[in-house]
């Protein structure tokens, strides 16, 4: 019998999974449904669809909370040191970014703050969130939709980079030169060289 959990679920793994498809098909040069660049039907659809699989994955993590039988408290301590900070970092680097730009619309780009260190700064933190909800509902159902988030987070921003590109040319290009697309070595180069230039000891 179809309960309200497995309804939601199955309704997230649709939206979730159309989400994917969209972004597959903008990768490959199929649609523009992402990035968006201005307020059309593929902008109302992306975020509509977007509502709705995050609405679903927190419905189907409450409605289905710990049942792997976690032991708690020790999986909600973990989870939510993971879920909280990367969840709250992605909000403040989302506003570096700046709204218009975090929409996927035709905006500036920015290369300063959180961006000196990522491409995808926002991405990134948002990833570890996707983790975090793994921990924290522990629910085989929670995590079939988290998974696909994840995915999402790890999709995006290869669906975006020949719009950037076209959006802003060399500019972007020599952006890429210095800054990894998630993080890598160059991150750590550059918090490096941002925390010497605060303590003075750079030279």
């Amino acid at each position: 019998m179809l309960t309200l959990t497995t309804g939601l679920f199955a309704l997230g793994v649709v939206l979730a999974g159309g989400q994917l498809l969209g972004y597959v098909a903008s990768l490959l040069g199929w649609s523009a449904y992402w990035p968006l660049g201005t307020q059309d039907r593929w902008y109302y659809l992306h975020w509509g669809v977007s509502v709705g699989a995050n609405l679903c994955l927190a419905a189907v993590a409450l409605l289905d909370w710990n049942a792997l039988g976690a032991p708690q408290p020790l999986t909600l301590a973990v989870g939510a040191v993971v879920f909280v900070p990367s969840y709250v970092a992605g909000i403040v680097a989302g506003s570096d970014l700046g709204q218009e730009e975090t929409m996927g619309l035709t905006g500036d780009l920015r290369t300063d703050g959180w961006y000196r260190y990522s491409r995808n700064p926002q991405y990134v933190c948002y990833s570890v969130a996707s983790v975090g909800v793994v921990v924290l509902a522990a629910s085989p159902l929670a995590t079939v939709l988290a998974l696909l988030h994840l995915a999402w987070w790890l999709l995006m921003p290869f669906a975006e980079e020949p719009w950037l590109r076209d959006q802003y040319g060399t500019e972007y290009d020599r952006y890429c030169d210095r800054v990894p697309r998630f993080v890598g070595w160059r991150t750590a180069r550059a918090l490096v060289g941002a925390s010497e230039a605060e303590t003075g000891t750079g030279v």
